[in-house]
Order: structure tokens, then sequence, then C-alpha cells
């Protein structure tokens, strides 16, 4: 690559030889082009992560909440013979649905937004539904995982703690 450009300068100087020899490699400039996407990129996934913490911690709260405040009815439904994993799908049916509603509505909002942005780009991807299906069930798996632990461990405590001033 030096011999080649060596020869170039050469040439270059014997065609025009009042203006500097300036080159520039193409993959550079398409590095340097895609710079403040892949900057942005990086931005936004780092508060991404951060914004899942925070609304994980906010689910767990939340789940640890609603454990302690039907605590009584937990203990009934185990005294009249609910399983663990009926406890667990009960305290779990409300955070499904909120996380539902919210897929619905962030979905459609998340496709314009992308499609708006993606207008600016001389080559375009299309945003398939996939996308959408794979962040739908991370969310599903995520929500589940957060809300579990307060879930069983509300399922699995002895009813008669919680009966016992009843």
């Amino acid at each position: 690559l030096p011999h080649v450009m060596d020869q170039l300068q050469s040439k270059w100087k014997s065609f025009v030889s009042a203006e500097p020899f300036d080159y520039t490699f193409l993959d550079a400039e398409f590095d340097a082009q895609y710079r403040s996407e892949q900057r942005l990129g990086s931005i936004f996934s780092i508060f991404a992560t951060l914004s899942i913490f925070i609304a994980c911690l906010g689910l767990f709260g939340l789940s640890a909440f609603m454990a302690e405040r039907r605590k009584k009815e937990i203990g009934v439904r185990k005294v009249l013979g609910a399983s663990v994993q009926n406890v667990v799908a009960l305290l779990s049916k409300d955070f499904l649905k909120l996380t539902l509603v919210a897929a619905i509505i962030a979905f459609p909002v998340a496709w314009y937004f992308m499609n708006k942005w993606l207008e600016d780009f001389a080559y375009r991807i299309n945003i398939g539904w996939t996308i959408f299906l794979i962040a739908g069930l991370s969310i599903l798996i995520i929500t589940l995982v957060t809300i579990s632990f307060q879930a069983i461990s509300a399922a699995v405590a002895n009813p008669v703690k919680s009966l016992r001033t009843e």
C-alpha cells in the first residue's frame, strides 16, 4: 500500500503541482459518517439498561407491597387448598396485564419513531414484527423473573402467621 501511495503522489504532482496530494480511505469516511449514530447507539444502550434496572426495582417493590397487602387473602386461599402455582398466578396476573397494556401502547409508538429515524438514511431497512415479538417476550420474562421472588415467597409462607390475628 505505501508503494501504491507513492506512485499516486508522483502522478498527482506531475498533473497538478500546485495542489497538495490529500487523500482519505473510503472505510475511514464511512466510519466518520456513522460515528454519531454509533455514539447515539452506545448512549441509548446505557440509558435503556439503566431504565430496565430502575423499572425492575419498581416492580420488585410493588410486588412486595401487593404480596404484603394480600397476605390474609393468600393465607385463606392456602387454607382452602390453593397450590403454590395458584397463588403465584394470582399475584402475577395483575402485573402481566399491566405489562401487556404497556406493550400495546409502546410498540406502535416505537415503530413510528424508528421509521422516522430511518428515513434519514439512504439505504433503509424495514422494521419487521419479529423485533417487537422478541421485545415483548423479553418484557414478559423480565417481569416474571422480577415479581416471582415475592410471589413465591408469599405462596410458600405459613398461612398460620398471616391468619393469627383473625
